[in-house]
């Protein structure tokens, strides 16, 4: 068999297995085998096993299938670089048409070889400046999966637990008691109880945010109807609370009521201005106290830096972790040097990029992981400047 003829029928036999060979593993595969020859046995098989497995589960059937179609057949050394015959790489898309011919123009002689390409895996990493429309909603449903974020915490109220080592809970044990004639047979005990912890969201929807903010408001919104206590603010030039206006599931009619809303959607920033409004109206109250709270924002600020600095060091006080995600750290060559950003960074405990839905799959880990931070985002941020 050449390598052509291997690359084709080899990646077919996996994917009618129930194997999900992406487009660039088969792509791999085929230089692959051009890069190890098709003389040894053992180099064909860790060729495909290094490019076409993803999955750990995926190994025992990929070792079945290598054995069937491999098995009695003498393989013949033919590189890549030989090969003067072109192979039509058809693209298969879920969303096509059946009857829709796409591949007129290809002489049926060609080595074809059928791929398939996840609409998933490209909306994962594109940066959401550059998403249609559709590709909103596409994205907005993936966000949905993801948005359940937040850890817990310790809660005064008490549970019963089967560990010794809990607290006693006399009541209980002393009427089974009672029941027993006044041996205590059975002793119940007591633990503290957990429940879950705050997410307060600020999301920055001025006019430099504008290409973000319409794809993390959905994100937003993802996050008020997938779990309970959860705040979302705008801050721009002012603060507006919107989570009543992002409760309804629908998120069409959400995002609408949302920005009927805000007044100075697209309009300019007061970050540090805003944050001491909501510091003292909301935040020192009590609704920041133990929460997590996640500013969304690209770090323009046309306020005083000091403002700004005095009140994320107020805001750092009383959460139990302040996060910011800033679209722009995904930028190659960023540096933290807008005023507002460096003035806020010493007083962040992570610091992460919100550009994509990668980017918002770690702020879900972050926000899933309760513990309190190991260190300062201080150190990460001096490093990158």
């Amino acid at each position: 068999m050449r390598a052509d003829e291997v690359a084709v029928g080899f990646v077919n036999a996996l994917r009618g297995a129930g194997i999900d060979v992406a487009v660039g593993s088969s792509v791999n595969y085929y230089q692959a085998l051009g890069a190890v020859g098709l003389e040894q046995r053992s180099s064909v098989y860790w060729a495909g096993r290094a490019t076409l497995v993803t999955e750990p589960d995926d190994i025992e059937i990929y070792d079945k299938i290598f054995d069937a179609y491999y098995g009695g057949q003498q393989l013949v050394a033919t590189p890549v670089v030989e090969v003067t015959q072109p192979i039509t790489l058809v693209v298969d898309d879920d969303g096509d048409d059946e009857g829709e011919d796409g591949g007129g123009d290809e002489d049926p002689g060609d080595p074809s070889l059928t791929l398939r390409w996840s609409r998933h895996e490209v909306l994962r990493d594109k940066d959401f400046a550059d998403y249609s429309d559709d590709e909103l909603d596409e994205a907005h449903r993936l966000m949905a999966a993801m948005a359940r974020l937040g850890g817990t915490r310790r809660s005064r109220r008490r549970r019963r637990t089967h560990r010794t080592a809990g607290h006693p809970e006399l009541r209980r044990t002393v009427r089974a008691a009672i029941r027993s004639g006044g041996e205590p047979v059975r002793r119940w005990y007591t633990e503290p109880g957990e429940r879950l912890r705050r997410v307060v969201l600020l999301l920055d929807i001025s006019g430099s945010m504008e290409s973000y903010a319409r794809a993390l408001i959905r994100f937003v919104h993802a996050a008020v109807v997938g779990r309970r206590r959860v705040e979302v603010f705008t801050i721009g030039t002012r603060l507006t609370r919107i989570t009543r206006e992002l409760s309804s599931r629908d998120p069409d009619r959400a995002i609408s009521e949302a920005a009927d809303a805000v007044s100075d959607w697209s309009g300019g920033t007061r970050l540090g201005d805003t944050l001491a409004e909501f510091n003292e109206l909301w935040g020192i109250r009590g609704m920041a106290r133990g929460a997590t709270v996640v500013i969304l924002s690209d770090g323009w600020d046309r306020g005083s830096p000091e403002v700004m600095a005095e009140q994320m060091a107020r805001l750092h006080r009383v959460t139990h972790r302040l996060v910011w995600v800033n679209p722009l750290k995904a930028t190659p060559g960023y540096q933290p040097l807008a005023q507002g950003m460096a003035a806020a960074l010493p007083h962040v405990d992570d610091f992460i990029e919100g550009h994509s839905l990668h980017s918002l799959e770690l702020l879900a880990e972050v926000l899933a992981d309760d513990r309190a931070p190991a260190e300062s985002i201080s150190m990460i941020g001096a490093q990158a400047v």
